[in-house]
């Protein structure tokens, strides 16, 4: 099935709700330049030969099946939405479906798809869960949790219903957040050569701003880690993405320079974090104790807010 989508994938528009196109490719493409070689090796193994061992040609897979009936259920599993103007995570209130199914929320996806990837050192014999199919979701996921927007408001969708204008054009608060941003530096300061935008992304973390930011990588437990980058992202929303925005407004100049380092952090951080986590799943040591769940029903401890 996933292989069979790919080429859907690769010519579809992205969807609502989650990092643009451009967004999941390069939070993909900095993780995977960060593999170890076991971790490498499993990646390349688990994508489907048409992805030619490129984790950011499959990164929109999610959000291209979302709607197709047989993936419905991970709809809900791309955000979280939180009480307004709490500016708070907790996984307990937070981390459930439309219905009130626990753990169906972005945080609790990322927990589950790791907790099935454990299982790729089982070998074939272990059939149980589709591992390119979690890879998939995993690598998705990781990116939608660092999208401030993606913990939102819940009388807004997450921003989607704070309409707006971006420069000249309507739009929406979590469309510039997803998307926007990422195409205005992209026009303005790279001549849409994403591969010179991914470049200096990833100068910033190997050599640059951001290359003594070690606490990127601080994870005692994977499990309850993405409880800690959900809270992240609320904030961000908070401090960010809402304040002084109100339906109606131009959103312009002001606000694109002042939130793009918001936005490019939090690519650069999805991406480091991705690799982390594929490493230590992956990885030739042994993982942490800590790290082993059941990849269902999952109950991920709520961490302090930062």
């Amino acid at each position: 099935m996933v292989a069979a989508v790919l080429g859907l994938v690769l010519a579809s528009a992205p969807a609502a709700r989650a990092w643009s196109t451009e967004g999941h490719m390069l939070t993909c493409q900095i993780a995977q330049d960060l593999l170890e070689p076991a971790a490498a090796q499993a990646v390349k193994n688990l994508l489907p030969e048409e992805a030619g061992g490129d984790l950011s040609a499959m990164c929109v897979w999610p959000d291209q099946v979302r709607h197709w009936y047989k993936y419905r259920w991970t709809s809900p599993l791309h955000f979280i939405d939180t009480p307004d103007k709490a500016c708070t995570f907790d996984y307990a209130r937070d981390c459930h479906d439309p219905s009130g199914a626990k753990d169906m929320c972005v945080a609790g996806a990322v927990a589950n798809f790791t907790s099935q990837l454990m299982h790729y050192k089982q070998g074939s014999a272990d059939r149980k869960y589709n591992l390119t199919e979690a890879l998939l979701f995993l690598s998705h996921f990781m990116g939608d949790i660092h999208q401030p927007m993606h913990v939102g408001f819940t009388s807004d969708m997450g921003g989607n219903s704070v309409n707006l204008r971006w420069f000249k054009h309507k739009s929406n608060l979590h469309h510039v957040w997803d998307r926007e941003i990422i195409l205005t530096v992209l026009a303005e300061r790279y001549g849409k050569d994403m591969a010179a935008f991914r470049k200096d992304l990833q100068h910033n973390i190997t050599k640059g701003s951001w290359s003594d930011e070690s606490s990127w990588k601080d994870c005692a437990d994977l499990m309850s880690c993405p409880t800690k980058y959900a809270t992240e992202s609320i904030g961000l929303a908070c401090k960010w993405g809402y304040d002084g925005v109100h339906d109606g407004d131009t959103l312009s100049e002001d606000y694109f320079g002042s939130r793009l380092p918001i936005v490019t952090r939090r690519i650069a951080q999805g991406g480091v974090r991705l690799a982390m986590f594929l490493n230590r799943v992956f990885g030739d040591h042994k993982p942490h104790s800590r790290d082993v769940a059941a990849p269902v029903n999952l109950v991920v401890a709520h961490d302090d807010e930062l």
